[in-house]
This record gives structure tokens, C-alpha cells and sequence, in this order.
């Protein structure tokens, strides 16, 4: 299976309503690495490393989040695997 890596920002109503430990929950059920964050314009960064097919169902949950957020965007960057993560953090 080809390893891959997405490179998201999620915009809408994404922080204060649990988004980056839902994302981070659903990372890990899926045998994700990478990391989410809160950025100060209100949107959350987010990287995902591993399978394709994982990955996509990751970004279609982002696209719907946990039940208290309105997600309006996600904006995706497919980049090259790095292999750089050893599991699935919240940054700060």
C-alpha cells in the first residue's frame, strides 16, 4: 500500500468544541501518525501520515468533525511521506 502524507486546514467553527481530540481519536483508529493544532486565525492544522485509503477517510471525517463543530473548509495538500511521527499529537 502506497504511504502518503496530507497537509489540511480546517475552517469553520473547529476550536473550543473538541475538534483536535476527536481528530486525534480518529487518527489513531485509523493507524494514523502526524498532529493537529489550533491556529490563531480559529482554523486547525492538521497532518496526517500513512495509508491513502486511511487518509481519505480521515479528511472525510475532518470534512464533518465532532457534533458541536460547523465545518465550512478543508483545504488539502497531498505531499511525499516523510515517516516522521511516531504516533498521533496535539500540538499546542
Amino acid at each position: 500500500m502506497k504511504m502518503t502524507r496530507a497537509e489540511l486546514i480546517i475552517r469553520g467553527r473547529v476550536q473550543g468544541v473538541f475538534y483536535r481530540q476527536s481528530t486525534r481519536e480518529a487518527a489513531i483508529r485509523l493507524g494514523l501518525t502526524g498532529w493537529t493544532r489550533n491556529n490563531p486565525d480559529g482554523s486547525v492544522a492538521t497532518v496526517f501520515e500513512g495509508e491513502k485509503p486511511q487518509i481519505d477517510q480521515a479528511i472525510t471525517w475532518c470534512r464533518q468533525g465532532p457534533p458541536a463543530a460547523r465545518v465550512t473548509e478543508v483545504e488539502v495538500v497531498w505531499a511525499a511521506f516523510r515517516n516522521e511521527f511516531s504516533g498521533f499529537h496535539i500540538r499546542s
